[in-house]
């Protein structure tokens, strides 16, 4: 079990414009033993997110200077951090454009910093584990790809594609269960940690993303296929 000091370790950027909430999750993060650092405008959290490398963000979608998910897709662009949106909007196109360019997972406000605190909890946890197997020195191989774990390297007809950190996961779970189904509790469990709150929307657009990146045709798979109403499978041809 993961104890408070454990956390002192782990840096957390929290993006947020409004005084009021930004002081509260960075005092609750503290409580919990983090190191928390706190930006007022998009451009700044741009900026934090290069020079004091977090282990994770907690991003607004909406803010000055520039928006969440202009800073998201910023930060992709030579990171590969958690990254948590905080959104006020219920829109899923919104949702969905944060996790399309790149974000982990999303929270709607208002929320509960128990909500946050344990959601934070689990993306690092899966964060670690991630660079854990990194020294397995196993590869999965399905169809025409071949998943590295000591490189942490995919490869499709031997070329390399780059995948961002959940969607490494997700294909190593599906990868583990080649040719039978991978439920859609048990992938979200499994890459997101039991303590995911969120809908499985998140599932499906990683699973889409895995798609446009793995198959020739996306719109036609033939390797991550439906189970309609159960989850997922990854078929080996």
């Amino acid at each position: 079990m993961t104890t408070q000091a454990d956390w002192r370790s782990y840096r957390v950027l929290v993006v947020e414009d409004e005084p009021g909430l930004a002081d509260s999750v960075k005092y609750s993060l503290e409580a919990e033993g983090f190191d928390v650092l706190v930006a007022s405008t998009g451009l700044e959290g741009m900026e934090y997110s290069r020079v004091h490398e977090p282990d994770l963000v907690l991003l607004d979608l909406m803010l000055p200077e520039m928006s969440g998910l202009d800073v998201c897709r910023q930060i992709r662009s030579f990171s590969d951090v958690p990254i948590v949106m905080l959104t006020a909007k219920d829109s899923e196109a919104d949702k969905v454009a944060g996790l399309e360019l790149g974000a982990d997972d999303y929270v709607t406000k208002p929320f509960s910093m128990r909500e946050l605190i344990a959601r934070v909890r689990a993306h690092l946890r899966r964060a670690a584990k991630a660079g854990a197997l990194s020294d397995s020195n196993e590869v999965l191989r399905g169809g025409p790809i071949d998943l590295d774990l000591d490189a942490h390297v995919v490869r499709v007809d031997g070329d390399e594609v780059e995948l961002r950190p959940k969607e490494f996961e997700l294909l190593e779970s599906l990868l583990r269960r080649k040719n039978r189904l991978a439920a859609r509790h048990t992938l979200i469990d499994e890459v997101w940690g039991p303590s995911y709150f969120g809908d499985t929307k998140t599932l499906d657009v990683h699973i889409k993303r895995l798609r446009q990146k793995l198959e020739k045709d996306s719109s036609n798979p033939v390797h991550i296929l439906t189970v309609r109403g159960l989850g997922y499978k990854f078929v080996d041809e």
